[in-house]
């Protein structure tokens, strides 16, 4: 599986943040966690110049480089990080560094200036107007990114991919075990030609169908599904089924099956555009859950609402009981 399969532990769709940067002269260092496409309009200038979707600093006249430093949205394990220098020909930077550092709490800009900053890209080569991609060693666990580059430029888009690791003393009892944000993540579909099944598992409301996950028309007898792993086992209690937005095109039923097989949720008649949440009965812990829609059709949000094992809290806290052990 590629990492930029992984979650955008950066993205500002799971709460990413830009929390400073040196210099954003030419294009704001929001640009940076923006989670769509860069885009680019010829011949659109502003006060500064050709406007550009991304960040950019102002040509240095003096040795140095320029930095951004980035809060996940989902702190985890960064499996892969992409610095895309999408549109970004005359004036992107040569080269760039990746680090990365874990802290707790919610440290200011200064506090994190002097925080033990590790590598997690070395100094290395872009590529203009392209989606520069670097593999990470996933063995440390990650809260904030900061982005160098050398010396100065545009950078449309940071992506920061990984899997999370959640504090689960800051979670509720109850809590959605198939919440990207949190680790659930899909690992399975049939189909997904006009919307990732990954978007069904993002915070949030979906704010036009484009956000939900869609399969083309079937022309046979099957019916469309996905699998989706839980952030950590849990015990099912609710289920929340979406087809918001979608209108023409929403699945006519739906049903649930957990990860060994058993019925979570019996094939069950949905409607277009409406939020349905149905309660679950089944008394033991799972894994995994899938989604079978009848036959085919469009889904903005699948939320399964559980409470974790014990074994699985236990598990899920040892990244932030070892930091605080001393542990890195």
């Amino acid at each position: 599986m590629s990492f930029e399969e992984l979650l955008d532990l950066a993205s500002r769709a799971v709460g990413g943040s830009v929390v400073a940067a040196n210099d954003e002269f030419f294009a704001e260092r929001d640009n940076l966690v923006n989670p769509w496409a860069p885009t680019f309009t010829p011949r659109t200038f502003g006060a500064k110049g050709q406007v550009y979707d991304g960040w950019e600093t102002r040509r240095r006249r003096e040795p140095g480089h320029d930095h951004a430093v980035i809060r996940l949205g989902a702190p985890g394990h960064v499996h892969g990080v992409v610095v895309d220098t999408a549109f970004f020909t005359g004036n992107y930077p040569p080269e760039a560094t990746v680090e990365g550092c874990r802290v707790t709490g919610y440290p200011s800009p200064a506090e994190l200036a002097d925080a033990d900053w590790f590598p997690l890209v070395e100094r290395s080569p872009l590529h203009g107007d392209t989606r520069n991609r670097f593999p990470v060693d996933a063995g440390r666990m990650v809260t904030h990114v900061r982005l160098t580059i050398h010396p100065d430029g545009g950078v449309a888009r940071l992506r920061v991919h990984g899997t999370p690791a959640p504090d689960p003393r800051l979670l509720p009892d109850t809590v959605d075990l198939a919440a990207a944000e949190l680790g659930g993540r899909v690992v399975d579909c049939s189909d997904r030609f006009y919307g990732s099944p990954g978007n069904l598992l993002l915070p949030g409301l979906a704010a036009v169908m484009g956000d939900g996950w869609e399969t083309r028309r079937r022309r046979d007898a099957g019916n469309d599904w996905v699998e989706v792993r839980l952030a950590a086992p849990g015990v099912l209690q609710l289920a929340e089924l979406d087809t918001s937005h979608f209108k023409g095109n929403a699945p006519g039923w739906a049903a649930l099956t957990g990860s060994g097989g058993e019925p979570l949720l019996p094939r069950t008649r949905l409607q277009p555009d409406t939020r349905h949440r149905f309660r679950l009965t089944h008394e033991w812990p799972v894994h995994g859950a899938r989604l079978d829609i009848y036959p085919d059709g469009g889904m903005a949000r699948l939320r399964l609402y559980g409470s974790l094992t014990a074994a699985a809290r236990d598990e899920l806290a040892a990244p932030w009981t070892d930091q605080e052990a001393g542990g890195g």
